[in-house]
């Protein structure tokens, strides 16, 4: 394990140069066996699309990664799902990621990549057409794109066609190649509850994935995806080994597997994560999509032969610090069964700075009262300030190897600013108002300020300074402030809480709680 990771981030493929990368002596040797994918994941195309301000980030970062697919003639793209960022995608938006796919990945350029599976399989019921877009004769495909689909653009509805997404639909039209879509044996709400009735007959077959067989010279990539899932559900099917995973059956063992997911990565329910320790053997890289935070360089698992590659979002689509980190993708360089990983940062993304202040020392170092409500209001923009600095400075050593003149041109956009202040006793006042010197200023003015409220409990007779989001206590969340109330409540909760204390016998409890989250958090 340890070794194949090692390998991967010195010098797995031959010679490099300076920076780590493949020499162009190694590229022009190998070139017949060398291929390169781009990796995306979580491009939230639609994010915030009517804001006047942030409305097009998502749709201009998704343009730089086809722009870099196609500049760095890479054999295909591999995105790990969230492409949208709502089940039912705007016409506008719709129509903005159709257009960009067919500027950028249909054209005259040959396809390098041969498939071996069957192009049939995946195709939609009572069609003729591939599933695999260059594989059809009246497509001219440059740039094949593979995607599994995520949480937030998952299959939904149910009639003769079946659960549809948004990928269904750019399947369809020959724009991208839909795979890992999961058949579950079971309803939303049987699957649900399969951790506690394992013995259900409905539930025995499991999960089953068939991998893209691709080729060019002697490397051959076997590509499996799981499009998202309830995550308690991946959950026990990892647990009761029930995943399957089909190898290929001539010489299985000389493919380079890849295996792209979109679940849960981090711990925040114990039955609602996927454990990273959990896949089959036979896969050498993992991309892991749904998590934001950026952690594209490959990570090795213990006790496992393979990495885990987490490109995170190519877009902020909330202000913690996750998404404060430089936003990359990756181009994957295979030969045979060794892989290098050459990571790409994005220059349209916006400017993201995040700073953690405790107010009452700040106040105290300043020498100003509590009671000073003008002075405490003085000090914290005068803290966003230097932040607005700080991101145009930022932004301009990203540009220092040009000339003064070429980085005076580029223009930088509004950043996003979060000062997060932790406080024990102070009048809050209005944030919006608040927010209102920096309309020109910043992207986020609405929502610059994100308090949270410390504390003081005594244990072992002293006192201790426990932070809000590790206790809340009934009256002090009455006092909070509602934009804080919202960062503290989890609706899942809430509902869970609400549904336990009844006794239903006409609705699903699984079924509702379900359909409240998402309509909170996907707007459905």
């Amino acid at each position: 394990m340890m070794r194949i990771c090692r390998r991967l981030l010195t010098s797995p493929l031959g010679d490099v140069d300076a920076s780590g990368a493949p020499t162009s002596t190694f590229q022009a040797r190998n070139q017949r066996d060398h291929v390169k994918i781009m990796l995306a994941t979580d491009n939230h195309v639609g994010y915030m699309e009517k804001d006047p301000v942030r409305g097009q980030d998502s749709m201009n970062t998704f343009r730089e990664v086809l722009e870099l697919a196609r500049d760095n003639d890479v054999d295909f793209i591999l995105l790990g799902g969230d492409l949208f960022h709502e089940n039912k995608p705007t016409r506008a938006t719709l129509h903005g990621v159709m257009a960009l796919l067919r500027e950028y990945t249909l054209g005259d350029r040959p396809v390098s990549i041969e498939l071996l599976s069957d192009p049939h399989d995946g195709s939609a019921e009572g069609y003729t057409f591939p599933a695999i877009n260059y594989e059809d004769s009246n497509l001219n495909v440059a740039i094949p794109v593979f995607s599994i689909h995520g949480n937030h653009d998952d299959p939904q509805g149910v009639g003769y066609e079946g659960a549809l997404s948004a990928l269904d639909l750019l399947s369809v039209t020959g724009l991208v190649n839909y795979f890992g879509k999961v058949e579950l044996p079971t309803s939303d709400a049987t699957a649900g509850r399969s951790a506690t009735n394992a013995g259900n007959p409905l539930t025995e077959d499991g999960i089953r994935i068939k991998p893209v067989l691709l080729q060019k010279g002697r490397t051959r990539i076997a590509l499996y995806g799981m499009g998202n899932i309830k995550d308690e559900r991946m959950h026990y099917e990892l647990r009761a080994n029930r995943v399957r995973m089909f190898r290929p059956a001539e010489e299985p063992h000389s493919w380079f597997n890849i295996l792209a997911i979109h679940q849960n990565r981090a711990a925040h329910d114990p039955k609602a994560v996927v454990p990273e320790t959990m896949f089959d053997d036979s896969v050498h890289l993992v991309v892991w999509g749904h998590e934001h935070e950026q952690l594209i360089t490959p990570q090795p698992v213990a006790g496992k032969r393979y990495c885990i590659s987490q490109p995170g979002s190519s877009v902020a689509t909330s202000l913690c610090p996750g998404e404060a980190a430089e936003k990359k993708v990756a181009i994957i360089h295979i030969e045979e069964r060794d892989y290098w990983l050459e990571e790409i940062p994005l220059k349209t993304v916006r400017p993201f700075i995040m700073h953690d202040i405790d107010l009452a020392d700040e106040l105290e170092d300043a020498g100003i009262e509590v009671e000073d409500k003008s002075g405490v209001t003085k000090l914290l923009k005068s803290r966003i300030y230097e932040m607005i600095e700080q991101a145009r400075e930022d932004w301009m050593s990203k540009y220092e190897h040009l000339s003064e003149a070429e980085r005076q041109a580029i223009k930088m956009p509004l950043p996003l600013i979060r000062l997060r202040v932790s406080y024990t006793r102070h009048e809050l006042g209005n944030l919006v108002r608040f927010g209102q010197e920096f309309v020109d200023k910043i992207a986020n003015p609405r929502d610059v300020l994100q308090f949270s409220k410390k504390k003081v409990m005594p244990k072992r007779g002293k006192e201790k300074d426990v932070n809000a989001n590790d206790y809340i206590d009934p009256e002090e969340f009455r006092d909070m402030a509602t934009a804080e109330k919202l960062e503290k409540v989890q609706v899942a909760d809430l509902v869970r809480e609400y549904l336990e204390a009844q006794e239903l016998n006409f609705l699903n409890p699984y079924d509702l709680e379900r359909a409240v989250t998402n309509f909170v958090d996907k707007d459905e």
